[in-house]
């Protein structure tokens, strides 16, 4: 079976850096009065990068990265990078051998900044490429909501691996989950879901957990016989989304439920194991350019599981464009079935 090394090494090393961003949250972000505060964040994001990054180049020297942040701001800002290097150099995975796998401690704080470069690739339809979202929900992650570590091989222009860290989603499939899941977390809560997927292999998910991977399991989006029965998933943040737009497609769809609102690609693993269903990033801005971190893990598991996910117009995602999605407007994630019936809705509102 062909990228099973690719999803092993993903799925360690998210669930390493996922550490990390549990260990930042508690000591950092947990009782964060103002949102103005990005530091939590910002030492979380460039913390769990270099982990991540790490574990790539100890495995696959010759692969391109497309990661979101860069180092530059880092070497001026002395005190902060001196924090970051405080909590990464400790970071590791309980079982010796799964972390020597992904390369063991990082050396030294300018070695830590070297790998955090490292993630400048241009992207493009050649190649192997990496696409990293080290923090996804920036500020689902300071309020204690959901957040995820997103990391995706793209492959001459098309996803092969996926894998995504959720650790403020309940272990269960079945628990219900709005804006607040994980809100009141403690370290020691029924929370934590590292999701993955290869083409054509199906999707998975499993508990995170500090040392050896988890027993996985199988997960499918549920059957959707009536789409008025379906369940909206949208971002928490209106600058994202056009949540109108979405109220006004759910309405034409004949679907009354509230819509669940989600920071980060937990959307996506929220429809992927029947948490919901119908998944709308509709266009706020006409020349804003999704970017592909954003978009390629969560884009293979919930095909993977079963689902469709394409832009407004139907076409599917084009990984291949470079760092962003320049050939795409908006995303619509559902279940293959009810595809067309929610894009024929998304056309109408947005009177494609």
């Amino acid at each position: 079976m062909a990228y099973q090394q690719e999803r092993y090494i993903a799925e360690l090393a998210v669930q390493r850096a996922s550490i990390l961003t549990q260990k930042v949250f508690f000591e950092k972000a947990k009782g964060t009065v103002s949102k103005d505060d990005k530091s939590p964040v910002t030492i979380g994001d460039f913390g769990a990068q270099a982990l991540i990054i790490q574990a790539i180049r100890k495995n696959f020297p010759n692969d391109e990265i497309v990661a979101e942040e860069e180092a530059s701001s880092l070497r001026e800002d002395k005190a902060l990078s001196a924090e970051i290097w405080r909590l990464v150099k400790d970071i590791k995975l309980e079982d010796a051998e799964s972390d020597k796998i992904l390369g063991g401690p990082i050396a030294s704080e300018e070695s830590m900044l070297d790998i955090i470069d490292e993630g400048k690739s241009a992207g493009g339809p050649k190649g192997r490429i990496w696409a990293l979202d080290p923090i996804d929900g920036t500020k689902g992650f300071l309020r204690g909501g959901q957040y995820a570590v997103c990391l995706g091989l793209i492959v001459d222009g098309d996803v092969k691996v996926g894998a995504i860290g959720t650790p403020n989603l309940p272990v269960d499939d079945a628990a219900p989950i709005d804006a607040s899941t994980g809100a009141q977390q403690t370290s020691t809560s029924a929370n934590g879901v590292l999701f993955s997927a290869v083409q054509g292999e199906g999707a998975t998910s499993r508990p995170l957990s500090n040392g050896t991977l988890a027993e996985s399991k199988s997960i499918s989006m549920r059957p959707v016989p009536d789409i008025a029965q379906a369940v909206f998933c949208e971002g928490v943040e209106a600058a994202h989304s056009a949540q109108g737009d979405n109220a006004a497609v759910a309405e034409r769809l004949g679907i009354t439920a509230p819509s669940v609102r989600l920071d980060s690609q937990a959307k996506y693993c929220s429809i992927a194991r029947g948490a919901g269903d119908i998944y709308l990033r509709l266009p706020v801005k006409k020349d804003y350019q999704e970017k592909i971190w954003d978009h390629a893990a969560g884009d293979i598991i919930v095909r993977e599981a079963g689902g469709q996910v394409t832009d407004i117009y139907g076409n599917r995602l084009d990984f291949s464009k470079g760092r962003t999605l320049a050939a795409n407007k908006g995303v619509v994630a559902a279940p293959k079935a009810l595809q067309d019936q929610v894009i024929d809705a998304v056309k109408v509102v947005l009177k494609l």
